[in-house]
């Protein structure tokens, strides 16, 4: 029960300091005059205007509240480290029976887990959203059982109490920590790309001056060196093939290390290719050559190389070879010492005339056989005697023409085995390739061999792709494309057709017909295989702790198979189907949480000071707990401090009048009375 004496004045405060000031005026008079009862008119005075200000006892019941103590447990990955979880669990304990054994106190226990998507440990998160949820007024202090590594000290509140940090972790601890900077997301083929690694020793080190280090890519065999520890290390890579190249760095584990966990770094890059290089050969001027120039020539990445045969040896018309404006057709230079600088030849309705001799053609066919490729988009002279298919080409070619020319409309359609292959899948959803325009011209083939993934009039094989040693090899068997591309009945996709066929030709990766990969969201991988077959093994996925999980996959299209799973843990995994086999990292290798894992409160320091708290090693064992003073230091040696804040619920006000008015009639006028009586009398 408390009380305290309010005024609510029936007046104005100045009114009634204007009342005062007539009131102290009339008693200055009365005095000057000599009037005996001034006093007690006075006296009159002072009770009016005491009961114009209406003062008032107010008494309030009160009831005390307890003290209200917030402590933190780091259950952050960091905190799994050896020793901390058993150092946590004990200092939890002995601190909340301390704290139970307190008066008028209690204790919240707030959990801080991982942050979500990497982010480490969100300490300040978690005490702005414990404290939010409890009286400001009630918090007597903030004790955190942690490691001290947090990740948004720039979040920290302002805080109401003495904050506590009780450390986890040994002073003998110590950590080696890999890491690579500077490691571009892309890479040029077969260019030099530089990446930066470092190993880093801290806490109680050992004193080493080198580690080995192993370095493996796309999952083979890694690779051991040794690099000096704390210095920048500069490491020359080449990546050999285009598409994704998982590099994975393994530092291995010393003796006596807090963790492993931080020891492995991915770097996933893609290859990609600097220039590449066409070389097209026009047989004969013809509409089609201007679209397959203007398809290689619109592609920033290609190097086009085009010669078109205007005066082959057969065309004699008696002008002069000085006062010819042409280009003689650098042969040997081309077909003999630089034909391994090209990734892909073109025949465009070539046919034979004594301008390439056997030698150079059976040069070509031993380019596509070591890696090359070579695409022949056939015209009539395909089928004629001088055709192409009878030279050393032939051996390679998969399909031999019958020396029948169709000359017929007809509409290009997809094969069911082309509604696999990445070169012809989604041109057209099945079944409206009939929107397409018609071409007018077919040369009928034979397939020896390949995949037909488009025909043509009355069925017969129009488009044959094919392997030939490392190389690949391609016959459109039909020089109408340049139809679509004038949109001839509605035209088609000829564009998408054509670049699609060159980039398989140069064996881009995304258009490989027999492929696995998989792409990473966060912790779940989606695993895809494309085949040409109509149905896809289980796919083997191996964890970085080397346990072998079976996933089936599901056709979502044509030759496209896919699962969705996720993975237990960060790191790298290896994919596996019969002979195809991929590499994929999910997330860092080292998550955020291993980035510094020697136990340390100086990021702290700074907030805990201003409260008047410290920081103390639970190695030092449990400190004792004081009251203090707000404003007082609040930590000393061997105890820490809470501030008891003493606060209560009012559960009743009452106001009681000082001056009722019955009172103040009886004052007034018995002083003005007794003060005229007296005057009256000594007159």
């Amino acid at each position: 029960m408390t009380g305290l004496i309010l005024f609510d004045p029936l007046l104005p405060w100045p009114v009634l300091a204007a009342l005062a000031a007539v009131v102290a005026a009339a008693m200055v008079l009365a005095v000057s005059r000599g009037l005996r009862g001034w006093a007690l008119r006075g006296l009159a005075g002072l009770v009016v205007l005491a009961a114009l200000a209406n003062p008032a006892l107010q008494t309030e019941d009160r009831a005390r509240l307890s003290d209200i103590v917030l402590m933190l447990v780091d259950r952050s990955s960091s905190q799994s480290l050896p020793d901390r979880p058993a150092q946590t669990e004990a200092a939890a304990g002995a601190l909340g029976a301390m704290l139970a054994a307190r008066p008028d106190t209690e204790v919240r226990r707030v959990m801080v887990p991982d942050g979500p998507d990497n982010s480490g440990t969100l300490l300040m998160q978690t005490l702005s959203e414990a404290l939010s949820q409890e009286p400001r007024g009630r918090i007597a202090g903030i004790v955190m059982l942690s490691d001290g590594r947090l990740h948004d000290l720039d979040r920290a509140p302002d805080l109401p109490a003495p904050l506590h940090l009780l450390m986890t972790g040994q002073p003998t601890d110590w950590d080696r920590r890999l890491i690579v900077s500077n490691a571009p997301s892309f890479a040029i083929l077969d260019e030099e790309v530089t990446l930066t690694l470092r190993i880093e020793d801290s806490g109680a080190a050992p004193g080493d001056s080198r580690a080995p280090i192993d370095i493996s890519v796309d999952g083979a065999d890694p690779r051991r060196f040794e690099i000096p520890i704390g210095q920048d290390v500069e490491l020359p890579v080449i990546l050999s093939h285009g598409g994704r190249n998982v590099i994975q760095f393994t530092v291995p584990e010393a003796q006596g290390e807090l963790t492993d966990r931080n020891n492995t770094a991915l770097i996933q890059m893609n290859g990609v290719r600097d220039r590449l290089r066409v070389l097209l050969v026009s047989g004969e001027p013809h509409p089609g050559g201007r679209t397959w120039r203007n398809l290689l020539k619109s592609d920033a990445s290609v190097d086009l190389v085009h010669f078109t045969i205007l005066r082959p040896p057969e065309k004699q018309d008696g002008v002069p070879v000085g006062e010819l404006s042409l280009i003689a057709f650098p042969t040997r230079e081309l077909f003999l010492e630089k034909i391994e600088d090209f990734d892909l030849i073109i025949f465009d309705r070539y046919k034979r005339r004594g301008i390439l001799p056997s030698l150079y053609l059976d040069n070509v066919r031993n380019y596509v056989e070591n890696g090359g490729a070579v695409l022949v988009a056939a015209g009539p002279d395909f089928a004629s005697a001088d055709s192409i298919y009878r030279s050393p080409l032939g051996q390679i070619i998969p399909a031999r023409p019958t020396a029948r020319v169709v000359e017929q409309g007809y509409r290009p359609k997809i094969t069911d085995l082309g509604h696999r292959h990445p070169v012809t899948s989604g041109l057209a959803p099945l079944g409206e390739e009939g929107d397409w325009g018609r071409w007018l011209r077919q040369i009928e083939v034979a397939p020896d061999a390949g995949s037909v993934v488009m025909s043509g009039a009355d069925d017969r094989p129009l488009l044959v792709l094919d392997r030939v040693g490392e190389g690949r090899i391609a016959l459109l068997a039909s020089d109408q494309a340049w139809l679509w591309d004038r949109g001839f009945e509605g035209g088609g996709p000829q564009l998408e057709l054509l670049r699609r066929l060159a980039h398989w030709m140069m064996k881009e990766p995304e258009l490989e017909e027999e492929a696995l990969w998989a792409t990473a969201t966060g912790q779940q991988m989606r695993i895809i295989r494309r085949t040409l077959d109509k149905d896809a093994d289980p796919v083997t996925v191996t964890t970085p702790k080397g346990e072998d999980v079976v996933i089936d996959l599901s056709e979502t299209e044509p030759g496209r198979f896919e699962a969705l799973y996720d993975g237990p843990e960060i790191g790298l995994y290896r994919l596996r189907d019969g002979a195809q086999e991929a590499v994929i990292g999910l997330g860092p290798a080292a998550s955020r949480e291993f980035e510094q894992t020697i136990a340390s409160g100086a990021e702290l320091v700074p907030l805990i000071d201003s409260t008047g708290g410290a920081v103390m090693a639970l190695t030092d064992g449990m400190p004792r707990i004081r009251d203090v003073r707000p404003g007082r230091p609040a930590a000393g040696r061997g105890w820490i401090g809470l501030t008891p804040r003493e606060a209560y619920q009012t559960l009743d006000i009452t106001r009681t009048p000082l001056l009722p008015a019955w009172l103040v009639l009886l004052l007034a006028s018995g002083l003005i009375i007794w003060g005229w009586l007296r005057e009256g009398r000594n007159s």
